[in-house]
């Protein structure tokens, strides 16, 4: 049988050699055997079940919609964005699965999103399709840009034009206070406290 080093493995399988140690570590791909002196080596057996695998993943990588709001109080909202991406996934012949979420747009751990992560991360996403690249997270999208690329997967903005609704900045600004509050201590905090209140004062008459 054939052995690679892990260069060679590395340069075969479009990887770096410190992706390969990392996934080592954490037991995702261990190499073949391992010498005396330390060196790794990988099997022609390991090399064509890992392409093997790639391309299955490759051929039935999925497109997915994601559609976002912040609040309960904006499903009526969701509904609309949901039916705008369908008809414009529609025209292009796309076809696709929604993921949505209500949630803030600064909050990481939202359950769609996290669900639509882990399919990029397995290989499983061709592509994310969203109405407006807030709707993905209003901040750090470079970062998840960043990751989608590394695993082969595109986002596709249908509308790139910035549009923020007063009512979201709102509650997303309520959010980003109540955080940095929350460890504070005395006038600061008292201070920050206002601020909220203040806010949500200001949203209500908003909506009256």
């Amino acid at each position: 049988m054939k052995y690679y080093s892990i260069g060679q493995f590395a340069k075969l399988i479009s990887k770096t050699t410190q992706t390969l140690r990392n996934w080592d570590r954490y037991g995702t791909l261990k190499p073949h055997h391992i010498t005396e002196s330390g060196y790794r080596y990988y099997s022609q057996e390991q090399l064509n079940h890992f392409l093997g695998l790639k391309q299955e993943k490759q051929l039935n990588k999925k497109i997915i919609a994601y559609c976002r709001v912040s609040s309960q109080k904006q499903k009526g909202d969701l509904l609309r964005q949901v039916d705008n991406v369908k008809t414009y996934m529609y025209s292009k012949g796309y076809q696709f699965e929604v993921i949505t979420d209500i949630g803030s747009g600064i909050d990481y751990n939202k359950k769609g999103l996290n669900q639509l992560l882990d399919m990029v991360a397995n290989s499983e996403v061709d592509k994310i399709v969203i109405l407006y690249k807030d709707r993905l997270i209003k901040f750090g999208y470079e970062l998840i840009e960043n990751l989608c690329t590394k695993f082969g997967t595109t986002i596709e903005i249908i509308d790139n034009t910035e549009k923020t609704e007063q009512q979201e900045l709102v509650e997303d600004m309520i959010q980003i206070i109540t955080v940095f509050s929350c460890r504070l201590k005395g006038k600061r905090s008292n201070k920050a406290k206002k601020m909220i209140k203040e806010l949500i004062e200001y949203d209500t008459s908003e909506e009256s």
